[in-house]
């Protein structure tokens, strides 16, 4: 029975670890436990914004949304209120969508929604 050698896998693996740190500063791209710890971290810190970014946009477009109703007598709760009693099945960010591009159609959405 032939001895295994691990040394192309380690080698494998050591290479993938440091491509993956390639563009880090210092020892955080040359050694291989500082490469691996600040990757352990860096995809940490991916997963918890990756979550993060989609508050901050849900939050960009109620700012948004509530700068258009006010403009229109209204405030964001009132509008909301409206739209979900007239059965207007759009979302925030394709309401915002409208408000910043097309303010003829939301203008006819909001006075659609304020009269039912």
């Amino acid at each position: 029975m032939a001895k295994v050698k691990w040394a192309v896998a380690s080698r494998r693996r050591r290479k993938a670890v440091l491509k993956q740190a390639k563009g880090y500063r210092g020892g955080r791209r040359l050694h291989l436990l500082k490469a691996k710890e600040t990757l352990m971290r860096a995809k940490v810190y991916a997963t918890r914004d990756r979550k993060a970014r989609k508050r901050e946009f849900r939050h960009v477009w109620v700012i948004r949304l509530n700068a258009a109703a006010r403009q229109r007598g209204l405030t964001y709760s009132q509008l909301m209120a409206a739209l979900r009693k007239a059965n207007v099945a759009l979302n925030r960010k394709q309401l915002s969508e409208l408000a910043i591009n097309d303010h003829a159609a939301f203008d006819q959405l909001v006075a659609h929604a304020t009269n039912n």
